[in-house]
């Protein structure tokens, strides 16, 4: 089948996809899942149609495909917290990813839901973050105010529908629509009008699958405890802090209990991991209260039910307050709102700077005779790089040498 639809701002795509019939044969990869997790022989299909894979499922295409993307690697070199030159042991957008992607099989596995599935939105949910973490896309967005804004979500989606170049038959990566749902968490309802099917969850008030639901609260769960971590191996927050916090230091008196002879780094390890485990078995055990309430029989019960993967009400509170605790003493840290301003000085300078000639842009990104369709252009160059190549850009621009 096929429909024409906008699946990023300003481009309009005709998209086919074969849509298995809701009777299919279940996946010999996929046996033993409830029947309100995802099937891959029931998925909606892809926007181009091509022959099913052998010795795999079709979430299991999706997976390897975004693996071997060359905006999955270039993660390894993309902020989360920590510029990529502050450090070896700080997180990555890509050890970021790993961690989401373990985090939230294990809650799948536990719930019967499609291990593949989950995996595959975890690992591509970061993809279209710019360089320089979140202040790196404030900057990217006020750049692009009077021309669509900048989400990094519908990045994400730009980049494996459109910009992954790996394919003769399409460009991006072609993937499934439920894990291409997956990838967009969040979107604005101006955004959802112009995503056809994609986006009529958003204005619906409909929910994703389990499986989407999951990566988006496993993504929640990894920052915030490695967030913690990076944030004492820095220096910039301390034990002493973190005791007004009820789920740190309820774990961290835990654990100097139980192993009363160690200290320093490995007390740290050893209260995250556990922070971790409580958060994931309490994830667990309340969406399987939610989901025995809500009963639903199928995928499209759970689009119609409230949201189903949740924490309970006190765990939910404790992770908040660790959230809060870390905007206040992390993210807004002198020494991390410093790195942030001179980050978005280089990312605002790019924009600038390509803006005012795009002629200074690669031959790929340069639309002369289109200047209607140049800023999107631009974004999506400045998004794709990593950090390091954003500082060897602005050099290449700003600073007199020989390079060029």
């Amino acid at each position: 089948m096929s429909d024409t639809r906008s699946d990023t701002p300003g481009n309009t795509i005709e998209a086919s996809a074969s849509t298995p019939s809701s009777g299919a044969a279940e996946s010999e990869f996929e046996t033993g899942l409830a029947p309100y997790a995802a099937h891959s022989p029931q998925s909606r299909g892809r926007r181009f149609a091509e022959p099913p894979p052998v010795a795999r499922s079709e979430f299991q295409r999706d997976r390897d495909r975004i693996v071997h993307s060359t905006a999955f690697r270039r993660l390894e070199y993309k902020t989360q917290v920590f510029v990529n030159h502050e450090g070896d042991l700080f997180r990555t957008r890509l050890t970021h990813s790993l961690e989401v992607a373990q985090i939230a099989r294990s809650v799948a596995r536990n719930l019967r839901l499609n291990e593949d599935l989950v995996e595959a939105i975890s690992l591509a949910h970061d993809l279209g973050h710019t360089p320089f973490g979140h202040a790196g896309q404030d900057a990217l967005n006020e750049c692009m105010r009077d021309h669509g804004g900048f989400e990094h979500n519908l990045q994400s989606l730009a980049v494996v529908d459109e910009l992954e170049e790996h394919y003769g038959a399409f460009n991006g990566l072609n993937l499934c629509f439920e894990t291409r749902e997956g990838i967009l968490k969040h979107c604005s309802r101006e955004h959802a009008r112009q995503l056809g099917a994609l986006g009529e969850r958003f204005l619906l008030g409909r929910q994703p699958s389990l499986e989407a639901q999951i990566a988006n609260i496993a993504d929640e769960i990894a920052y915030n405890n490695h967030d913690v971590d990076d944030g004492l191996r820095s220096g910039l927050i301390t034990i002493e802090q973190l005791a007004e916090v009820e789920l740190w230091q309820s774990h961290y008196e835990a654990a100097r209990a139980e192993y009363p002879q160690i200290e320093g780094r490995r007390l740290v390890h050893e209260t995250v991991r556990r922070i971790i485990n409580t958060l994931i078995v309490d994830l667990i055990g309340q969406t399987r209260r939610n989901l025995a309430e809500h009963a639903p029989k199928s995928l499209d019960d759970v689009r119609a039910a409230p949201p189903l993967v949740a924490h309970s009400e006190r765990i939910a509170a404790q992770a908040a307050a660790l959230k809060r605790f870390l905007y206040r003493n992390l993210y807004r840290h002198y020494r991390v709102m410093r790195m942030a301003n001179k980050a978005q000085r280089v990312v605002k300078g790019l924009f600038d700077a390509f803006s005012d000639d795009p002629r200074l842009l690669p031959p790929a990104y340069q639309r002369l005779h289109e200047p209607a369709a140049q800023p999107r252009l631009i974004a999506h160059y400045i998004a794709g790089m990593t950090d390091r190549y954003a500082l060897k850009e602005y050099r290449r621009l700003f600073v007199v040498s020989d390079e060029v």
